[in-house]
């Protein structure tokens, strides 16, 4: 059975929307400043991806926002959009099964600020009927499947910085078996300096802070860390049989999702793991890595990370195959990324371009061997792949090619 792609939604630190988040694609735009607050909190660094909450007010009664964690916030306002696309309204909803993947894999912000309030009050009945709602990984999940009224496959994936990608290769495996007819799936990622405080504390965080749109730098040899972001993205995919039922317009194809585990260190990357995650999804998309118009890199602009991955692209696709990384205009968007990348992959297949690899000045010794596009380019795309990698030695490579 064939997976079609008929809707996607972004809310990032690069765009509120798909028309915003394509401009900033194009141009080669940075959403990455600085959050002054983290240092008097102990950050080595106070770069971030700036993302503002959603005021939902006009949107849903206060009870539905009671239970919504910032990261289910943002993930309301993508999947608005990605059914909106999609044209799917409520009332289609209310009438046929539809389910919900989405991967996150952190409430930390709604879980401190519960705690603290217990702390200073010494009684847990004013934390609020709305926090445990909050506070539960599945937060996304339980919000969006109760707002929506969705009645298929709800639960969430937590996979690391693979999140995403893994939500969508599971929602695909599931319609291509005939389980389901559609799936809403997805990645969300909350920004607050509560979620990345021991992230800080390994050191892994650029602290170039006096140019930030230059912190980010994927592959790049004078990379001195990654930069964390967050948001949401959804993807509405179906089976082909639903989308032409309904008289969809249908925007792309689900064909291949690779994935393994390294089996080694918690979280170092390994080679041969995400060589292996690639090769996987090539072989069930039944396709040559010659046959690929684009890879869009997980690369977070880490010394080693990069390097690795640097080296499965070239294992596997050679030098030809044009390359960037999107994280170097957005940072790691961590759970979301995996979901993310497919929408800012989509968004170039359907304008015909490859967003730009930014700060890519001076490669390294594997990235050399690349064929890394650091400006914006027109280019027609047929058929790309997105990686995702993440720490406990997970890895996702989903396929998505042009519908013909």
């Amino acid at each position: 059975m064939r997976v079609v792609i008929t809707g996607y939604g972004v809310y990032s630190c690069i765009g509120k929307n798909v028309g915003e988040v394509t401009n900033s694609l194009r141009e080669g735009k940075s959403g990455i400043g600085l959050d002054l607050a983290r240092r008097e909190f102990g950050y080595r660094s106070c770069l971030t991806g700036i993302v503002t909450e959603p005021d939902l007010k006009a949107d849903l009664p206060r009870r539905a926002r009671l239970g919504m964690s910032e990261e289910a916030k943002y993930a309301y306002v993508s999947t608005k959009e990605a059914l909106n696309m999609a044209g799917i309204s409520q009332e289609y909803l209310d009438a046929n099964r539809a389910g919900i993947l989405f991967g996150n894999d952190s409430t930390a912000g709604a879980v401190v600020e519960a705690v603290d309030t217990i702390r200073a009050k010494k009684d847990t009945m004013l934390v609020g009927s709305g926090s445990i709602f909050q506070s539960m990984n599945s937060t996304v999940n339980m919000n969006l499947a109760t707002i929506f009224k969705l009645r298929g496959i709800n639960f969430t994936i937590s996979a690391a910085c693979a999140s995403g990608s893994h939500a969508i290769g599971v929602g695909y495996h599931l319609i291509k078996s005939g389980l389901e007819d559609m799936i809403i799936c997805g990645g969300a990622q909350e920004v607050n300096m509560y979620a990345f405080g021991s992230f800080d504390g390994l050191g892994v965080f650029s602290t170039r802070e006096e140019d930030p749109a230059k912190s980010s730098r994927p592959f790049d040899q004078g990379r001195d860390g990654l930069v964390t972001s967050g948001g949401a993205a959804t993807v509405v995919i179906e089976s082909l049989e639903s989308a032409q039922r309904r008289g969809a317009t249908i925007l792309g194809e689900v064909t291949g999702y690779g994935f393994s585990s390294n089996g080694d260190h918690i979280s170092n990357p390994d080679t041969a793991g995400q060589v292996d995650s690639i090769s996987r999804a090539l072989k069930m998309a039944e396709v040559k890595p010659e046959q690929i118009d684009y890879v869009n890199a997980h690369a977070t602009s880490t010394p080693k990370g990069d390097m690795f991955e640097a080296q499965a692209i070239f294992d596997v696709f050679g030098g030809k195959t044009p390359v960037s990384s999107t994280k170097s205009m957005t940072g790691h968007e961590c759970w979301m990324a995996g979901a993310s990348e497919i929408v800012y992959s989509m968004i170039m297949m359907k304008n015909g371009f490859i967003a730009p690899n930014i700060n890519f000045e001076n490669p390294d010794e594997v990235s050399r061997n690349l064929n890394i596009i650091a400006e914006s380019k027109n280019a027609e795309l047929n058929m790309i792949a997105s990686n995702s990698f993440g720490f406990g030695g997970t890895n996702s490579t989903l396929i998505i090619k042009k519908y013909e």
